[in-house]
C-alpha cells in the first residue's frame, strides 16, 4: 500500500525545472504575440492579390508600405505621431493624476466613497465625445480642449480601478499601519498605492488606449496637426491608402503603449510577471 502511495503522489518539480518551464512559456508567448499580426497581413495581402477584397476601399499591405516611406520621407507622419503623442501625455497625466489621488482616497475613506460614487455613476456613462462640443464651446479650437477632453475620459477610469485596487487590500496591512502610528500621508504613499498597483496599472492600460482614442477623434475637428488630423484630410481627399498608414500607426502605438505597461508591470509588481 505504501509503494502504490507513493507511485500515485505527483513527482515535484525542480526550482530549475520550472524557471525553464517559465523561459519556454515566455518564448512560445512571444511567437504568438510576432506571429498574430504577420498572419493577418499575409491573409490581407493575399485577399487584395486574389479580388477577394477592393483594392480601392482595402489597399494591399505592400502598396500601403510605399506610402507609409514617402510620408516618413516628407516628415508628415513624423510630426503627426509627435503632436499626437504629446497630446495623449499632457491629457493622460491632467486625467491620470486627480483619478488616482481621488480612487485611493475613495478605497480608503467611506465617507469619500459615499459622497462621490453617486457622481461618478452619473457621470461615468456619459459619453465623452458627446460632450466635445461642450468642451469646444467653453476652451475653443486650440490645444486645451484637447487635452480637458482626453483627461475627461481618463479620470473615472484611473479613479475605478484604483478605488477597486485599495478596496482589495488585505485589512492586516492597515491594521499594522495603525499599530505603528502611520498618519494619512503614509496610508496613501506606503499601503494604499503599492498594494493597489496591480489595480492602477490596468487602469492605466485602459487610460492610454481612451487617451489616444479620444485625442484622435477630437483632432479630426478644429486640427490641423495630429494623426486624427491626417485620417481625417486623408479621407476628405480620398487618400486611402494615406488613411490606412494613420491607422496602422495608431494601432503600432497600441502595440507601444502595451509594451511600456509590461516593462512597468516587471518594474513595479514583478510578481505578477511570474503567475
Amino acid at each position: 500500500m505504501a509503494g502504490e502511495s507513493a507511485r500515485e503522489m505527483p513527482a515535484q518539480s525542480s526550482p530549475a525545472q520550472e524557471e525553464l518551464a517559465y523561459r519556454r512559456r515566455q518564448i512560445r508567448d512571444a511567437l504568438l504575440t510576432v506571429g498574430s499580426p504577420i498572419i493577418m497581413i499575409a491573409l490581407w495581402e493575399l485577399s487584395v492579390q486574389t479580388k477577394l477584397m477592393d483594392a480601392r476601399f482595402f489597399p494591399a499591405p505592400s502598396s500601403i508600405v510605399g506610402t507609409f516611406g514617402q510620408l516618413i520621407v516628407t516628415g508628415t507622419l513624423l510630426a503627426d505621431v509627435w503632436v499626437t503623442l504629446v497630446r495623449v501625455v499632457i491629457g493622460l497625466l491632467l486625467g491620470g493624476i486627480p483619478g488616482l489621488i481621488l480612487g485611493a482616497m475613495m478605497g480608503l475613506s467611506e465617507p469619500v466613497r459615499a459622497f462621490m460614487k453617486p457622481i461618478v455613476a452619473a457621470l461615468f456613462p456619459i459619453p465623452k465625445i458627446a460632450i466635445l462640443p461642450l468642451i469646444l464651446l467653453i476652451f475653443g479650437l486650440g490645444e486645451t480642449s484637447k487635452y480637458v477632453s482626453i483627461a475627461i475620459g481618463v479620470i473615472f477610469l484611473m479613479l475605478i480601478n484604483t478605488m477597486a485596487g485599495v478596496m482589495a487590500i488585505d485589512k492586516i496591512h492597515f491594521d499594522v499601519g495603525r499599530n505603528f502610528g502611520a498618519d494619512r500621508w503614509q496610508f496613501f504613499s506606503t499601503i494604499a498605492v503599492p498594494g493597489a498597483m496591480p489595480g492602477i496599472m490596468t487602469g492605466l492600460q485602459l487610460s492610454l488606449t481612451v487617451a489616444l482614442l479620444l485625442c484622435v477623434a477630437t483632432e479630426f475637428v478644429g486640427a490641423r496637426s495630429g494623426l486624427g488630423y491626417l485620417i481625417w484630410n486623408s479621407w476628405q481627399t480620398f487618400a486611402v491608402a494615406t488613411m490606412y498608414c494613420g491607422l496602422v500607426v495608431c494601432a503600432l502605438l497600441g502595440v507601444a503603449f502595451q509594451l511600456v505597461i509590461d516593462l512597468l508591470e516587471r518594474f513595479l509588481i514583478p510578481w505578477k510577471t511570474h503567475q
